[in-house]
């Protein structure tokens, strides 16, 4: 028998049976698959495998170890082709690669992701923090977070919500400075600047009828979304916050929102993937719960 794998299936389940013949209807073969298996298996290995009498047959010390071994050998291939082991193994096992915004990916995601994860031993979520728009394809990224439109037509993107910017200081600094009138009025107070990596400059403030201000002279800047709301929060000037990081703020007394009149329209925000097939169990699952706990 040239197949080395059914071979040692045939011979361990004869080394578990009374004779060869039991061996066969366990198997549903016929008595003389069984003689030949085992023949072939002790010439290959050029040891005996039974002791043959009148009898019957009866196990060698070689062929007792063998037997021992070639059980679990086979079981662990068993294993891997079993139909429920692979399902599983498409759905828990791998890594899925995951790319959101600060404000999303520090605390929501992780929190939001955690039952699923721990339901799911094999699956691993690698999260990248950016507020720029990653490329999905040539940054090997499997689904992505992000506030704002999604043009791209290779990508699956739902809507999830909507994420409000707010124009924030603490009373303190209010109580100092005063409130901007108008945007006019803006460039001359303390102002935060969030820097956008990619062009080394300060992101524009955006407000109502697509105006953005850009913030030439900033009295803090950095490129970290929590590092800018510590900043005002410690007041050192206002700053364009977040919804998610603004709200609750606001709500406590503890920031005060200004030029509430020129808020530009709240931006999409969107869980998006590529859409090169197949897509993954496991990606498929990841997105599907973004989805669910975003919303």
């Amino acid at each position: 028998m040239s197949n080395r794998l059914e071979a040692l299936r045939v011979f361990f389940t004869a080394a578990d049976a009374a004779n060869f013949r039991e061996a066969a209807v366990r198997l549903s073969v016929s008595p003389q698959v069984v003689t030949r298996a085992v023949r072939e298996l002790e010439d290959e290995l050029g040891e005996p495998l039974f002791h043959r009498s009148t009898r019957g047959v009866q196990l060698t010390d070689f062929g007792r170890q063998l037997a021992q071994r070639a059980r679990i050998a086979v079981g662990g291939v068993d294993a891997l082709f079993h139909r429920t082991d692979r399902r599983a193994l498409s759905q828990h096992a791998g890594t899925v690669r995951v790319t959101a915004p600060n404000v999303y990916g520090r605390r929501l995601i992780p929190e939001a992701l955690a039952p699923m994860l721990a339901a799911h031993p094999g699956l691993v979520l690698d999260l990248r923090l950016s507020e720029e728009h990653a490329d999905v394809v040539d940054e090997q990224i499997d689904i992505g977070v992000r506030a704002g439109p999604i043009r791209d037509a290779r990508f699956v993107a739902r809507t999830v919500g909507r994420m409000q910017l707010r124009v924030v200081a603490t009373p303190a600094l209010i109580a100092r400075t005063g409130i901007p009138k108008n945007l006019e009025a803006l460039p001359g107070f303390p102002l935060t600047a969030l820097l956008d990596r990619s062009v080394g400059r300060p992101w524009s403030w955006f407000f109502s009828k697509g105006r953005q201000m850009p913030v030439a002279a900033p009295a803090f800047v950095t490129d970290d979304v929590d590092a800018e709301c510590a900043a005002v929060r410690a007041g050192l000037g206002f700053g364009q916050l977040a919804g998610p990081l603004a709200e609750p703020l606001i709500a406590s007394g503890e920031l005060v929102e200004v030029l509430e009149a020129e808020a530009p329209e709240p931006w999409p925000i969107h869980v998006y993937r590529s859409q090169r097939a197949p897509v993954p169990a496991r990606v498929r699952l990841v997105y599907d719960e973004l989805i669910r706990a975003l919303r």
